[in-house]
This record gives C-alpha cells, structure tokens and sequence, in this order.
C-alpha cells in the first residue's frame, strides 16, 4: 500500500468545497506523458489554480501505472521549484471496475472515478459503493457517474447520450456515498461532441452545437444542494487548433466542442470540476505538424515536442484563467 500523503498530493474534498463558495471550476487535466505534465504545471503554477491531473484505463496501459505515480511525485516537487506549492490531485478517469480503483488507490492515488454508468441503475449503485467503502478507509475521494455521455475517449464509448435524471440523484448519492457525481447534460467525449446535423453551421463552416441542458443541472442542484458535480467530455475543440492540424496535413473533419462560455457559465454554478482532455491533444498535434512541416530537417524529438509542450501550456493556463475562473484560488 502507497499512500499518496507521502508525496504531498491531496484529495478533493477540501478543493470542491473551496471551489462551489468561490465559484469556479477545478481544471481536470488528463495526461499521458512527461511534456503534458510539465505543461499542466507550468501553466497553473503561473495562473496560481489547484490542479487534478488525471490518468485513463489507457494512459496507465501506455505509460505504465509506476511511472505515472512517480510523474505526480515529480509535479509536486516540480511545483516547489517554480515556486508555488499549488494542491494537486492524482485521479483515475473512468475507473472500469473494482479492481482497477482498488489497484490505483493502493498505488498513490487521491482520488478514483468508478464509471458504471452503462450499467443497470441497481449494478452501478453496487459497485460504486463498493469502491467507497474501500476508498475512504484510505482517505480517497470517489467520482461517480450518472447518465450515459456520448462520444469515444480511450476505452469509453458510447453512440449516444442520455441525460442524468434527477429524480434518481438523490437515491443515488445516499446508497453509494460517493463523494461527486459526473452528470450528462449534453457534454460528449472525443473531438466531434455532436453530429453535423446536431449543430448548426454559419457561413464560413464552422459548426454551433446545441446549448448544455442547463435546466437538468438546475434540477440536480435543486435536489442535492452544495453536492459537487462534475462534467466530462468539456473540451471547446478550438476552431483555430483545428485549421492547423488540417493546414499541415492532418485530416479531422466535422470536429466540434463545447462552447467556452458555457463552460464558464457552468463552472459558476455546482460544477466544481471540469474534464479537459481533446483540447490538449489538439494543441500539441497542431503544434508538431506546424513543427515538422517548417522544420522538416528535425528529427530529434525535443525540437517538436517542446513547441507541443508550450502551445499546451498556453492552452491550459487561458482554461484557468478564462473558463474555470481557477486562477488565484491555490490557497482557497
């Protein structure tokens, strides 16, 4: 058993709190490697925001779950250094069973998200108090999820959403004890969050998404007050990411987000916690492909992947600072 006490990341209890009284949004950022972890820190030490740095089912299969341990001991003692000791947490996104959460909690992480939300009602409320109980003799904060969100990210997928019903949250919330709840208000994961027919499409091509089911959140928050709530599948997919990646050869057609004012407006309202993860990607591949293509002599890796690392660091330092509102809030 590893705590993670012993390399100074922290839980989410106290963050959530902090965070629904001062109105804005933890920035839950997912990572793969060394350069999106220097970015992610980089940024929200300058912006002064707590941080959850999140790892997938895949990202541990590709990184390896020691190492990634080791990388968030590393962003703590990389904190120190540039100077602020920002709170970071250590999460498993989209927990897929037990063992998986039980597996990440006895190796160093904070907190642990269980996804049984494409199970029946009664098999998701078992499992996710299964994980609870064990977390919490451990100190760890549990996520759960409540309603089905559309799209693909490593191994989540699913062809459409189905928005959490708020008449189940409250019975939900009491049988499991999880510590915050992911909603489906119309948030989708991958780079094409809804169809071209979804959307609507102006002059120049770019497509306008529905708005978020805000009047869902409005009820859950009626039905549990002060209750953490978190969304997935947040990414805004910035158009001019995009035109990039396509400029230099890349091919991602009918690529659409989640409008950032929505964001903003949901971070200031019980969402406390807000998943980024297809934003980062993008900015590192528009960078890389921008790279290669005006430096095609280049092979050594640091040359690309430092331009990835600081057009990632820029992006996620405006998420701070202009959509979560988390900039300033380290000592909360």
């Amino acid at each position: 058993m590893f705590s993670y006490k012993e390399i100074g990341l922290v839980n989410t209890k106290h963050l959530f709190e902090a965070a629904m009284k001062g109105q804005y949004a933890l920035p839950a950022f997912n990572f793969n490697n060394m350069e999106q972890m220097q970015a992610i820190i980089q940024a929200c030490v300058e912006e002064k925001s707590p941080v959850i740095l999140q790892v997938s089912k895949g990202a541990r299969a590709y990184a390896d779950k020691y190492i990634l341990r080791n990388m968030a001991r590393g962003a703590v003692e990389y904190a120190h250094e540039l100077g602020c000791d920002i709170p970071i947490v250590l999460h498993l996104d989209h927990g897929p069973n037990f063992e998986v959460a039980k597996d990440c909690i006895d190796n160093g992480f904070s907190s642990v998200m269980i996804d049984g939300s494409a199970l029946p009602y009664d098999e998701n409320v078992a499992l996710t108090a299964q994980v609870v109980e064990y977390a919490h003799k451990h100190d760890v904060t549990v996520e759960a999820e409540l309603g089905v969100l559309g799209g693909v990210e490593d191994d989540v997928a699913a062809e459409e959403s189905k928005y959490t019903k708020p008449e189940e949250v409250i019975d939900f919330t009491s049988k499991t004890g999880c510590d915050s709840l992911a909603i489906s208000i119309g948030t989708s994961h991958g780079r094409c969050k809804f169809t071209p027919a979804q959307c609507t499409r102006t002059e120049d091509g770019v497509l306008i998404p529905p708005p978020l089911a805000f009047n869902v959140l409005e009820e859950i928050e009626k039905k549990l007050p002060g209750f953490p709530i978190v969304l997935h599948g947040a990414s805004s997919v910035p158009v001019e990411y995009v035109k990039i990646i396509e400029q230099y050869g890349g091919s991602i057609p009918d690529s659409v987000g989640i409008p950032e004012e929505q964001l903003r407006k949901a971070a200031k309202s019980a969402v406390c916690k807000i998943n980024i993860d297809s934003d980062g990607r993008l900015a590192m591949t528009a960078a890389i492909r921008k790279h290669l293509a005006e430096h095609p002599g280049d092979f050594d890796p640091r040359q690309y992947l430092a331009d990835a690392r600081d057009e990632a660091k820029k992006m996620y330092a405006h998420k701070c600072r202009d959509v979560l509102g988390s900039s300033g809030h380290y000592a909360d």
